[in-house]
């Protein structure tokens, strides 16, 4: 055995010895309320969380624990770890903000309450991105904390409070304090494995342009009886601008925009991705490209919403106007706002009847594309390898992290690593999200070999 396999072992029975004190910090966590909405719950329960946060990390020998006000009004949480002289700086990057649990009674354990059930832990959070933190306390007490040996790189920490309502406050403050966050290697911890067990780092994020569409024909609604058929629906009109964006095998098609883009990491098999995503017993996929060319190589787009009489209440008239709002996911290798004048030009040149169609941006985001060819790559790999006992993949992700183009573009040279426990058995952001402790224990013990192993590697 060599060496540094024995250091292996060492951290991985402190990790497993440390994994009751995860799900206590867990528990503890998930039984805050942390929306960062007040419109739906207390701002107390953030600053709870946010000084929970601030002990934890503090026990686990950080220094300077804080919290730091955004420009979007909500507090990060920060904090650092001086290493020893010529070491690299890391960043550990989470958020403590959470999702609404939507519909209660869709849950089947209190969303507020840490349940464990047939080997996961349920709760609001448990992986989104409370687990994440769990995972980082868990590493750093694995490496000795305040009264161990000290961390073998510098270590700085951020926790962002209001990532899920996508208010950009920790966007915002990068450029304002961006002392907090210059580290060699920034490890974005809000992603997961592409199946329980497989170590995975996310390599590509899809950006996005997501506009309102609104479809004119009329002064006003008229009587469907004595007016419908020659006279121009407004919803009818909408109907078919919306399903010019896709064609017959359900491919995204929006003029301009290249739709034949393919992936080179790890495969997603079909099957796999109907159980995933729940689909119905003899409902096809879309699309003609493998699931992972569609999802993380090509441009995807989705009608989030419509506004128009519900069925219930609605009467018997022709729509004098009716919109639409429509996401479309950018694939890296498309500018977000090419994509979005394209979008544009789309949907008004594809109304029919002269309708009259006006389409406002609502927001564009970049796509992200990691660099993988550094040490910190190299190392993370062969600390994920040693944690799992198999070999990294790479996948791409759907979703969008707007932090990762802002870190990306002020600190060039960084090395960027999206990881975390988030497997798509967790559901995170739906009713019953769980997360598998094994992950956490693994996850922790990557990181912490990581760590041990970046400034002289395994």
């Amino acid at each position: 055995m060599t060496a540094e396999s024995t250091e292996t072992a060492a951290l991985r029975e402190k990790v497993r010895a440390l994994m009751p004190r995860a799900k206590e910090d867990l528990t503890a966590m998930v039984a805050m309320r942390s929306v960062a909405d007040p419109r739906q719950f207390p701002p107390e329960e953030c600053a709870k969380t946010a000084d929970f946060l601030v002990r934890a990390f503090t026990e686990a020998g950080l220094r300077d624990m804080r919290r730091v006000t955004t420009p979007d009004g909500t507090d990060a949480v920060v904090g650092h770890a001086p290493g020893p002289e010529g070491a690299p700086t890391v960043l550990l990057y989470c958020h403590y903000d959470v999702q609404p649990p939507l519909d209660d009674a869709a849950w089947e354990t209190p969303p507020f309450e840490l349940t464990e059930r047939d080997g996961r832990w349920y709760g609001r959070g448990s992986a989104d991105c409370k687990g994440n933190i769990a995972m980082h306390l868990t590493a750093l007490r694995a490496l000795g904390g305040p009264e161990g040996r000290g961390f073998p790189v510098n270590i700085k920490f951020v926790a962002e409070g209001s990532e899920e309502q996508g208010t950009g406050g920790l966007e915002q403050l990068v450029p304002l304090q961006p002392e907090l966050f210059a580290a060699d290697t920034l490890l974005i911890c809000d992603t997961g494995n592409f199946a329980r067990g497989l170590p995975t780092t996310t390599t590509s994020l899809r950006g996005l342009a997501n506009v309102v569409v609104t479809v004119s024909t009329l002064k006003g609604a008229m009587h469907s009886g004595m007016f419908g058929g020659p006279a121009p629906d407004a919803l009818a009109a909408l109907v078919r601008i919306l399903d010019s964006l896709r064609d017959e095998d359900g491919n995204t098609v929006v003029k301009g925009l290249p739709d034949n883009g393919t992936w080179d990491g790890v495969d997603y098999p079909a099957e796999q991705f109907r159980a995933d995503v729940g689909a119905l017993d003899g409902v096809s996929l879309v699309g003609t490209g493998s699931v992972a060319d569609e999802l993380w190589a090509r441009p995807a787009v989705t009608v989030l919403g419509i506004d128009c009489p519900p069925v219930v209440g609605s009467s018997a008239a022709v729509q004098a106007e009716v919109r639409a709002r429509v996401s479309l996911r950018v694939p890296p290798g498309i500018d977000a706002e090419d994509a979005l004048r394209a979008l544009t030009d789309h949907l008004t040149d594809a109304a029919p009847w002269g309708a009259r169609v006006k389409v406002e941006p609502e927001g564009v985001g970049q796509p992200f594309r990691a660099r993988t060819d550094g040490p910190a790559y190299r190392a993370l790999a062969a600390a994920l390898r040693e944690a799992y006992g198999t070999d990294m993949v790479q996948s791409g992700q759907g979703g969008s992290i707007p932090l990762c183009n802002v870190l990306a573009a002020r600190f060039p040279t960084a090395e960027i690593a999206l990881i975390g426990v988030e497997e798509p058995g967790c559901l995170i952001h739906a009713p019953n999200e769980s997360v598998d402790p094994s992950e956490i224990e693994h996850m922790a013990l990557a990181e912490a070999v990581f760590l041990s192993t970046y400034a002289t590697p395994l």
